[in-house]
């Protein structure tokens, strides 16, 4: 191997950290739909039952499709993030803490942020 290529390698959180093409699943399903209601008219107008029961299923996937691919995209960036979001750490399952550490988000103030006064003290 020659030192000047370069092998793009692969860190083993890539389905983890993948991020689901909903615009592009938008409007193929919107495709879907509009040519499978299309063969569903045209079909039952020709008299062919079968294959208008076929596009009425085509058109019924595609319709739970468009409903799945608007809840997800109005669920917001934690589920459809933009391009100016980088990529979540995985989840390591040892129960680590994907954010920053402890009083990051707080300013460091002792009991995690809380301005409530503690109880048991007197």
């Amino acid at each position: 191997m020659l030192e000047s290529e370069v092998i793009a390698m692969r860190t083993g959180s890539e389905p983890v950290t993948a991020r689901s093409p909903l615009r592009m699943r938008l409007w193929l399903s919107l495709w879907g739909t509009v040519w499978a209601l299309f063969g569903l008219v045209a079909f039952s107008m020709n008299g062919r039952p079968g294959w208008a029961a076929a596009c009425a299923v085509v058109l019924l996937l595609a319709v739970v499709d468009l409903c799945v691919i608007t809840y997800r995209m109005r669920q917001g960036p934690h589920y459809q993030p933009g391009r100016d979001v980088p990529p979540y750490e995985p989840d390591h399952g040892d129960g680590r803490p994907r954010g920053p550490g402890p009083g990051a988000a707080d300013g460091g103030r002792p009991g995690g942020g809380r301005t409530d006064p503690p109880y048991g003290r007197a």
